[in-house]
């Protein structure tokens, strides 16, 4: 059986992660905390040959993508993994998009494969119906299904079976090498419009060599619990590629993170890693829960959107753990500047994560000195190599060997970096991006709406939420647009607060004028406790 890396240069991540450690006698160590199960090396190992040949079975060659629509458990791990091993593309998808935004996705990424979970069954038959290159589709559990004619479904237990019955060559790694396609993970990023960030297998090697083992400093004896999904950059960094990099296990949980399902699983699993976003920080310190019940944790981390110094200060002394604070994003696959456990200043991002070269330079592409406000670009192994079918975005985002963020930040004279805001008018609310052109849109729909206004604008916490200024031109509530927006798009994506003005601030030419609309808006703002919808990091986080 060929190992992680042979003399040849082949590399297959799924080798990298679950069987390198079989192999080298750890078969019996728990890998993963499932909802109902545990499983060991040994066992995630077969599960994922297992799924690897199901998924050969189904038909499917060489690069072939595989989309997952699934809760975080057992299943959704071992069908990543069992795409990697197979040689074809895991694209695991966000489960808070509505039925027309995944049917975007699908048809986008030309997947023949869709694999999901009850709770989104619905939305998936309405995405299978906007893609017509789709032919499989796969659930784990029972749901009532209305597929279009050309999409034949299967049991996930039908699945494993038909991987059983395979010849062993089926359940091997492909022949994979650190340039083939792994993982696809889809981004609004820094323009807005949805777009595959394609990831090679040695860029998941290289978020664990680099931010897992030279700042988290992970060890087999830890155990990881994640508020972001699998379907994050964020996420699937902080629940698969770390613990099980270095043989440790992993904690996953189906449900929508609330504290108290937090407690829950951290009374139960006892982790010692615990990974969260600003928002989800700020909840957990508003909530009930018990002071103690992160006595098991070493250290937190954060990321997603830039942490308040305050809200850092007000976890800490409650439950008693650090924060670090760092920025990655999908195209980057993780992150990248980060504090440091033995080095960490509130309200920065920190330093440069060992492995990667970070620049801050003007419009003209030249770099500034410490004090001064850049965009920030960042160099490092784990760069997507460009976006799936999207010449231009490739082309404004990864230039050469750097990766413009799309992010403004400032240096210290000692090297520390700020962040200042996003270079456009993207919103990352609850470290998701969310374009404002959008919930404009959409907002647009409404016959009582003639022009619209959506913006950021921090809370109480110094988190941002999105906003929107609304000029109408007939009767309707806040609350009312407010549901209007949460019917035609995901959640997250709704503005949090609907102000009503008589007109939207211009330059002499028409344009708006965002910032004086930013102003206009922080005044009239009531925040409130900021609601747990489940997300995380992710341009993107991601990170």
């Amino acid at each position: 059986m060929p190992t992680a890396t042979d003399t040849d240069g082949a590399f297959n991540a799924a080798t990298y992660l679950v069987t390198r450690h079989v192999q080298e006698g750890a078969g019996q160590r728990v890998a993963v905390h499932g909802s109902d199960r545990s499983l060991t090396y040994a066992q995630l190992d077969d599960l994922v040959a297992t799924t690897a040949a199901g998924l050969r079975a189904l038909g499917l060659h060489r690069d072939e993508r595989v989309v997952f629509l699934m809760a975080d458990d057992i299943e959704l791990l071992a069908g990543v993994l069992g795409a990697f091993r197979a040689g074809l593309v895991a694209v695991p998808v966000s489960t808070m998009l509505g039925g027309t935004e995944l049917g975007t996705i699908l048809a986008d990424s030309g997947a023949r494969v869709l694999v999901a979970t009850p709770e989104f069954a619905g939305n998936a038959c309405d995405a299978a119906a906007a893609a017509p290159e789709l032919e499989q589709f796969v659930l784990h559990g029972d749901a009532d299904l209305d597929l279009p004619g050309h999409v034949r479904s299967q049991t996930w237990e039908a699945l494993l079976a038909l991987g059983q019955g395979r010849p062993e060559a089926d359940r091997e790694p492909a022949t994979t090498t650190d340039d083939s396609a792994a993982l696809w993970l889809y981004t609004s990023g820094t323009t807005g419009a949805p777009k595959a960030a394609m990831h090679r297998h040695a860029n998941i090697r290289h978020v664990c060599e680099t931010y897992g083992e030279r700042v988290l400093g992970i060890r087999p004896d830890d155990r990881c619990l994640s508020v972001a999904k699998l379907f994050f950059a964020y996420g699937i960094g902080n629940s698969a590629f770390f613990p099980l990099a270095v043989g440790a296990q992993t904690v996953l949980e189906r449900r929508r993170p609330t504290p108290e399902v937090v407690a829950e699983r951290l009374t139960a699993q006892r982790p010692t890693l615990f990974f969260g976003v600003p928002t989800f920080f700020a909840a957990l310190v508003a909530s009930d829960i018990p002071d103690d019940v992160f006595s098991s944790v070493r250290l937190a981390t954060s990321a997603g959107e830039s942490l308040p110094a305050i809200l850092q200060e007000r976890f800490t002394t409650r439950f008693g753990v650090d924060i670090i604070d760092g920025i990655g994003s999908t195209e980057a696959l993780h992150i990248f500047l980060s504090n440091h456990p033995d080095d960490i200043r509130p309200g920065t991002t920190g330093r440069p994560v060992p492995g990667y070269d970070v620049e801050l330079r003007d419009n003209l592409g030249a770099k500034v000195q410490p004090g001064t406000p850049g965009n920030l670009y960042v160099r490092g192994e784990s760069i997507a190599t460009g976006y799936w079918r999207r010449t231009d975005a490739t082309r404004l985002v990864f230039q050469g060997e750097w990766l413009r963020t799309g992010d403004t930040y400032v240096e210290s004279d000692d090297g520390y970096f700020t962040c200042l805001g996003r270079s456009n008018d993207m919103i990352k609310a609850g470290g998701i991006w969310v374009s404002p052109a959008e919930v404009e849109s959409r907002l647009l729909q409404h016959p009582a709406v003639a022009e619209v206004a959506v913006v950021a604008v921090a809370d109480e916490e110094g988190l941002d939420k999105p906003v929107a200024a609304v000029v109408r031109t007939g009767e309707v509530t806040a609350e009312e647009l407010v549901h209007w927006c949460r019917e035609g798009l995901a959640a997250f994506k709704r503005p949090r607060t609907v102000v009503f003005v008589d007109e939207l601030p211009k330059t002499a030419t028409g344009k708006m004028q965002r910032f004086r609309v930013r102003e206009m808006m922080q005044p009239q703002l009531r925040p409130q406790a900021p609601p747990v919808t489940g997300v995380t990091a992710d341009p993107t986080p991601t990170a």
